[in-house]
């Protein structure tokens, strides 16, 4: 399987995973983040970030859309990822980031 393939498949199955999760998992409290939603949208917005570097976009926040967002957030930062780039290291980390996301939520 390719890393982007590993990528988009890694994201989609958290980004499921958050989007099944009732409201009051969501913004249970997890270690570093005030809860399961604010840890994912972090990841989002970091995985964002580094596809709009890769392909030279001014950088930009992605909004905070609640709670319930942060699964379709997620998977769409991890796709526009998977897309931007093909350097094996840049989406190897993202793997393990999303992994490590998915470790802690669990």
């Amino acid at each position: 399987m390719s890393d982007a393939l590993t990528l988009t498949a890694a994201v989609d199955r958290l980004a499921d995973r958050f989007r099944s999760m009732p409201q009051s998992r969501l913004r249970g409290a997890v270690p570093g983040h005030p809860s399961r939603a604010a840890a994912a949208l972090a990841l989002a917005r970091g995985l964002a970030a580094t596809a709009l570097r890769l392909e030279g976009e001014p950088a930009r926040e992605l909004p905070d859309a609640g709670d319930f967002a942060v699964g379709d957030q997620l998977a769409v930062a991890g796709h526009d990822l998977a897309a931007a780039t093909a350097d094996p290291r840049v989406l190897a980390e993202a793997v393990a980031e999303v992994v490590a996301l998915g470790d802690l939520v669990a």
